[in-house]
């Protein structure tokens, strides 16, 4: 048999390793962002409260009042609004940030199989892999925070903004250029890498020590333990870097793209803390802690399932 023809034969996550776990992180995620997609358009106008741009002083109501008030005045199916642009992202982010951080690991940091990894070279991998994923996945992020401020214009009597995620690209893309479609990509970069740092880093290192130093085996109960910390510690490094994307994607804009509210993301900063107290770094941590947790779970869960399934090592 040829070279040409044994590789044919080769099932298909061995001919193409890195499209292959793509394709699968991306169906992982495209779940996961499904079932908890509610709780993050809570922690969106959460976080935009207070701001300049959100008009008159309006109540904090909290995660549970605010996600119920959606419900109730804009109705059930508006928790979902935005939903496709952020299946949209995740498929670039998730997949590029996924394949990323286990070629760095796997290749150029160079994990041993059976060996303690460094936890200084899987940050580097963590901070590395979701700083490019994100990078990549900016415009997709952009859509998704505008579109899921509409329904809250339609309540104050403005005029909606997109008739629908195409839309809403095309219209940005026009207004803004093309640098437009990347506006706010430096706090949303910031805080992929701090994401990942506790995402992909808690996950790998805590599974790894879990597999090395008790009794457990790589299963469900292994990947949930280990999903439960990395999300834990993904809201707590992401949430002040969130607060502050959140911000400056949604201000208003010129014609060349630049914002009116904040000049850069730590001049939003600045202004946050100055205007609303430190703690307003941390406005919407519990929708975010109680999205990511389940949003890890749920992911990882998946992810390695599927993994299994089709025939790819865990992770």
């Amino acid at each position: 048999m040829s070279p040409a023809e044994e590789e044919s034969s080769l099932p298909l996550p061995e001919r193409w390793p890195r499209a292959s776990k793509f394709a699968l992180s991306a169906c992982a995620a495209a779940v996961a962002e499904l079932v908890t997609f509610p709780l993050d358009l809570t922690k969106t106008r959460l976080q935009v409260q207070g701001e300049a741009a959100a008009g008159p002083a309006v109540p904090y109501r909290g995660m549970l009042r605010t996600a119920a008030g959606i419900a109730q005045e804009e109705g059930v199916w508006k928790l979902w609004q935005g939903a496709t642009p952020a299946v949209y992202r995740h498929i670039v982010y998730t997949g590029v940030r996924m394949v990323t951080y286990e070629h760095l690991r796997d290749s150029v940091l160079g994990r041993a199989e059976g060996e303690s990894f460094p936890l200084w070279k899987a940050v580097v991998g963590g901070v590395s892999a979701g700083a490019i994923g994100q990078f990549f996945a900016s415009p997709t992020d952009l859509v998704k925070v505008q579109m899921q401020m509409e329904g809250k214009r339609k309540l104050e009597g403005k005029p909606l903004r997109f008739r629908g995620v195409h839309h809403a690209f095309l219209k940005i893309l026009s207004e803004g250029g093309v640098r437009g479609l990347w506006a706010g990509w430096v706090p949303n970069v910031q805080r992929a890498a701090l994401v990942n740092m506790g995402d992909l880093t808690t996950y790998d290192t805590v599974k790894h020590f879990l597999l090395l130093n008790t009794t457990l085996v790589d299963n469900s109960v292994t990947h949930s333990v280990s999903s439960v910390c990395s999300g834990l510690v993904a809201a707590v490094l992401g949430t002040p870097a969130d607060v502050v994307k959140t911000r400056i994607m949604n201000q208003p804009r010129d014609k060349q793209g630049r914002g009116l509210l904040y000049k850069s993301s730590m001049d939003c900063l600045i202004q946050t803390v100055q205007g609303e107290g430190l703690m307003s770094l941390y406005k919407g941590f519990i929708p975010t802690w109680m999205r990511m947790a389940p949003w890890s779970l749920v992911f990882w869960l998946t992810y390695e399932q599927i993994r299994r399934l089709c025939g790819v090592t865990s992770f």
